[in-house]
C-alpha cells in the first residue's frame, strides 16, 4: 500500500469510520511508523503532534479502535480505517469527536423504516402501512410468505425486473411485520454480528 508521507512534515491525516454503522468516529494523523504499527498490531494508532510521539487509541482509555479494512484515496495522502470500537470513541466519552451518539444508517432503509414507523403510528393514517396495521401480526407475516413464494417463483424464471420488484416487496413486508413485532432492522443485525464472531 503505497502512500505518499512527503507532504506536511511526513504526516497524513487518518480518517476513522467505524465498519459497522459507517459512522466517522475521529480524525487522526499517522507518519509512516503509526501506519505500520497500525497495520502490525491491527489497532489505529496516530503520531500526536501535540504529544510528539506514537499514540495508539485506547492505550490509557481500553477502547481501542480495532482495523478492518484500510483504504487510501486517489493522492494516496489520505489514509481511511474502517474499525470497531471498543466503547466511545471521543475523550469527552462521546460515540464521536463529532458528539454524536449512536446513529446507525442503512441508507434508504432506514428512511423506508422511518416512513414506516410514522404511519404505523399516525392515528388518522389512511396508508397501506396503516391498512397492514389493522389486520394485525398474523395477516402480515402471512403477506412476508406470500411475498417470499412470489421472489422465489421469480428467482427461477427470466425476469429480473420482476424479480427485483418482488424482492422489493418482500423485503418492504419484511419491515412492516419487524415493526408489527416491535423490532427494527439494527436488531437483526445485531444477531448476524453476533454470528461473525
Amino acid at each position: 500500500m503505497e502512500i505518499d508521507f512527503s507532504k506536511d512534515n511526513g504526516l497524513v491525516p487518518a480518517i476513522i469510520q467505524d465498519a459497522q454503522t459507517l459512522q466517522v468516529l475521529m480524525l487522526g494523523y499517522m507518519n509512516e511508523e503509526a501506519f505500520d504499527k497500525t497495520r502490525q498490531e491491527n489497532k489505529v494508532t496516530f503520531f500526536s503532534r501535540s504529544k510528539n510521539r506514537l499514540w495508539t487509541k485506547g492505550e490509557e482509555s481500553g477502547h481501542f479502535l480495532h482495523v478492518r479494512d484500510i483504504k487510501v484515496d486517489c493522492d494516496k495522502d489520505t489514509i481511511l480505517i474502517l474499525a470497531d470500537p471498543d466503547g466511545p470513541t471521543c475523550h469527552t466519552g462521546a460515540k464521536t469527536c463529532w458528539q454524536e451518539e449512536k446513529s446507525t444508517s442503512f441508507g434508504i432503509l432506514s428512511g423506508l423504516e422511518a416512513t414506516i414507523r410514522q404511519r404505523w403510528e399516525s392515528e388518522n393514517s389512511e396508508s397501506y402501512v396503516a391498512s397492514l396495521k389493522s389486520k394485525g401480526t398474523h395477516k402480515i407475516a402471512q403477506k412476508v410468505g406470500e411475498e417470499a413464494v412470489e421472489t422465489v417463483i421469480e428467482a427461477l424464471r427470466t425476469d429480473d425486473e420482476l424479480f427485483l420488484a418482488e424482492s422489493a416487496d418482500l423485503l418492504f413486508h419484511y419491515l412492516v411485520l419487524l415493526k408489527a413485532k416491535g423490532f427494527e432492522l439494527e436488531d437483526v443485525l445485531n444477531v448476524l454480528r453476533s454470528r461473525m464472531k
